[in-house]
């Protein structure tokens, strides 16, 4: 198929199916007398797969190594250990999101619930004091 079917199929536009055709993640690409590229229908689900791989959080050259090598396929054993490594990543990067929100929401709370009469400059070391104790007790969890 040309490079405008494939375009349509994907979702993607033209220069990013030739991006990824110059990282190497589709192979080889046969050209018509043309000139034209002809991309085989496998090409779609590379595409879906890359695509799909850096929503994961996978880089190109991530996604390079893990994807199959020509009618050999995957390596089954690699390609798990890089998935899970990947959802590692993913848990440890939850876990640093829920202590940046605990952080951010304590913070709102400081400033929505600021007692009367207290002196902006004492409810800004109020704040930080509020904060120094959110970050021990995030260090804690660690």
């Amino acid at each position: 198929m040309k490079i405008g079917e494939l375009a349509k199929r994907t979702g993607l536009n033209a220069s990013r199916i030739r991006f990824y055709e110059t990282e190497g993640l589709l192979g080889t690409v046969e050209r018509g007398a043309n000139g034209y590229r002809r991309y085989p229908p496998e090409a779609v689900a590379l595409l879906g797969i890359v695509t799909s791989a850096q929503r994961a959080g996978f880089t190109l050259d991530q996604i390079r190594y893990l994807m199959p090598t020509g009618s050999q396929g995957w390596k089954h054993d690699e390609l798990t250990a890089r998935l899970r490594e990947k959802v590692t990543e993913i848990d440890v990067l939850q876990e640093q999101l829920a202590q940046n929100k605990a952080q951010l929401l304590a913070v709102i709370d400081g400033i929505e619930n600021r007692p009367d009469g207290i002196a902006c400059s004492d409810n800004k070391q109020r704040m930080f004091d509020l904060l120094r104790l959110e970050e021990g007790k995030a260090g804690q969890a660690d």
